[in-house]
């Protein structure tokens, strides 16, 4: 029991210590490690009986999928939200978390970690909505849709726009830059599209994608679409835990409509306008070179700059 206790209090530490990434994956690795515990305790209460235990455990996970059905999804509307964090089958929670982490990282790096929770969100709300419509038109749909990659495709999207140039290390082929990789992945739900082959997942991971590059080209113009996400995420917390929490000092300024000042400011308030500008001006530039040259290209200063940026 200690052991198991151990690990309960390291999960603990890097749930409350961990950055939005971190949080996803533990939090998708709890709900995929409860559905199976699940299954195996009706499998032993129907005495190894599979048939019966299958059709049990479908009824009851098909509460939290989302429905192609309209009036079933009536029945129960929290599947547009509970579905992006459910996952059954191994090789696709495995796909999923491995994706997750490696986008949300650079996306959290690159624009905030507050952002990467209302991407994923957004993600997924646009993909359910994708599914539900190609179920009312599209042959080979599903009677329902579960798991996390119209939500880890959104980050997907958002990593494209924002460093597409940035390379990853990836098993047994080494470096790859991330354009290949999510355009692979966006061609090969094209693909499934085009051969009626699971199309209203395929047409979910399409609409994350999307919903993931809308989110940073309106981020350039100015549109922080995390925001109204974060509010109603904060008032929502506020609920549970009231309003006990420690207060943030906010700080006024001047609102700028360029993309770069969607990271804060490193500094906080400072008395000099000339300060703050030339902060500004550094963070232009080194996103500028992002833009031209990719994140591997930036020095060693200007990633930890960069890094700092994005925490405020």
């Amino acid at each position: 029991m200690a052991v198991f206790r151990s690990i309960w209090e390291d999960i603990k530490h890097s749930f409350r210590a961990g950055n939005m990434v971190t949080r996803l994956v533990i939090i998708n690795f709890g709900v995929f490690a409860l559905v199976n515990i699940i299954y195996f305790l009706l499998w032993l209460g129907f005495q190894g009986d599979r048939a019966k235990a299958g059709e049990l455990f479908e009824q009851g996970l098909y509460l939290f999928c989302m429905p192609g059905n309209w009036l079933t999804f009536l029945w129960h509307p929290w599947s547009i939200i509970t579905s992006m964090f459910l996952h059954e089958g191994f090789g696709h929670f495995l796909g999923n978390l491995i994706t997750l982490y490696l986008f949300g990282v650079i996306v959290g790096d690159l624009i905030g970690d507050r952002r990467v929770l209302p991407i994923y969100l957004l993600g997924g709300l646009v993909g359910n909505v994708l599914y539900f419509i190609s179920a009312q038109f599209m042959p080979y749909v599903g009677t329902y849709a579960l798991g996390a990659s119209g939500a880890i495709m959104a980050l997907a999207g958002a990593a494209l726009v924002l460093a597409p140039d940035y390379r990853v290390m990836l098993i047994l082929l080494g470096e790859v830059k991330v354009k290949y990789i999510v355009l692979i992945l966006v061609l090969l739900d094209l693909v499934g599209i085009a051969n009626q082959s699971n199309t209203g997942g395929h047409a979910a991971h399409i609409g994350g994608f999307a919903m993931g590059c809308l989110f940073v080209y309106q981020l350039r113009d100015g549109k922080d679409l995390s925001a109204p996400v974060n509010r109603l995420l904060d008032w929502v917390r506020s609920l549970f835990y009231g309003n006990s929490g420690p207060k943030k000092k906010t700080v006024r300024r001047k609102t700028q409509p360029a993309f770069k000042t969607s990271f804060g400011n490193a500094r906080g308030s400072s008395a000099s306008d000339t300060n703050d500008l030339s902060f500004q001006e550094r963070l232009d530039a080194i996103l500028d070179k992002i833009k031209e040259k990719g994140y591997e290209n930036l020095s060693q200063e200007e990633k930890d700059f960069l890094y700092d940026a994005s925490k405020k």
